[in-house]
């Protein structure tokens, strides 16, 4: 082992107190090397980030839920303990109805721990949770959004004393907190659940029109209804397929921005737009286009005026 060390009889006195520093070389470049051996680069499914410093610094609050965590960046939050009874209850009600299906809570834990590697590594930085506690944060989470979604949309699932649905302010809760960015779970887990337990509910099919086949109900399509009215007054294209959808978040913001155009009508490259003082100044009208448009990037100039979505938040 090499090491740099002082000799009381022969040391320079000029070196003082530094002569009794011993240097272990060896342990390191043993240290440094074992920092280079981890895994350096973030993984190609990583999608959940950290709010980076220098936005937060502006408004701490804004990034942190209100009243629900989802995944497990704020589950320690004392904010979040309240609701994690409203969770379980939830998640006690959905087993409830699945007894003819025969999916069991064993069989939801024992299939979300078989992604349980892949879900982490949908996370940009290090999750302090051992793989049995983010299991079960998975799923008790995971079943939380997927029967809060049919409930809104099946109020026969709703039960008498509901605390979500029975108190306005748990919904405004709910549609901040599960829109922030630090508050998601990888939509692999919500497919798998919500998969597991469709079995005997009604999404299984909507009602379609005279004569048209019945369109099997998907998750993205019930998640879109429950924000459907705080975003925009459009019904949320369930025409438009989701594929390839990383987390809720990511399907809203994908649902906002999907052009209701053609692709071959969409040129490339973007330029900057100026404000709308200046295009009132240059007597351009700005007007709201009509509902039929769903994308908030669906503007047009047409004679004089420029025509874009309304975005209601």
């Amino acid at each position: 082992m090499a090491k740099f060390e002082s000799d009381g009889g022969t040391g320079d006195p000029s070196h003082g107190e530094d002569d009794q520093v011993k240097v272990d070389i060896d342990s390191l470049i043993s240290s440094i090397e074992s920092m280079m051996s981890q895994n350096l680069i973030m993984s190609d499914k990583c999608c959940i980030f950290r709010v980076p410093p220098i936005l937060r610094r502006h408004s701490e609050r804004a990034y942190i839920p209100y009243a629900f965590s989802i995944g497990p960046w704020h589950r320690n939050h004392p904010l979040m303990q309240s609701t994690e009874k409203i969770k379980l209850k939830y998640l006690k009600h959905l087993l409830s109805r699945e007894p003819k299906s025969g999916v069991t809570m064993k069989e939801l834990f024992e299939s979300t721990r078989e992604i349980e590697k892949e879900a982490r590594s949908y996370y940009a930085g290090p999750i302090d949770v051992g793989v049995e506690d983010f299991v079960k944060l998975l799923v008790i989470d995971g079943c939380f959004l997927i029967e809060l979604f049919r409930k809104d949309r099946y109020f026969d699932l709703r039960e008498e004393d509901d605390p979500i649905f029975n108190m306005s302010c748990m919904l405004q809760y709910l549609y901040h907190d599960l829109i922030l960015v630090e508050n998601q779970i990888p939509w692999l887990v919500l497919e798998l659940l919500f998969n597991k337990t469709t079995a005997t509910n009604s999404e299984q099919s909507t009602q379609a029109k005279e004569g048209e086949p019945k369109k099997k109900t998907t998750l993205a399509h019930l998640a879109l209804q429950f924000f459907a009215n705080i975003f925009t007054s459009n019904p949320p294209n369930t025409d438009t397929p989701y594929d390839g959808t990383k987390h809720l978040l990511d399907l809203l913001r994908n649902w906002l921005v999907k052009s209701s155009g053609k692709d071959e009508d969409v040129e490339t490259g973007w330029a900057p737009i100026p404000s709308a003082t200046d295009l009132v100044d240059a007597r351009i009208e700005l007007k709201v286009s009509d509902s039929e448009h769903r994308s908030i990037l669906d503007i047009k100039f047409k004679n004089g005026s420029l025509e874009m979505p309304s975005l209601l938040i």
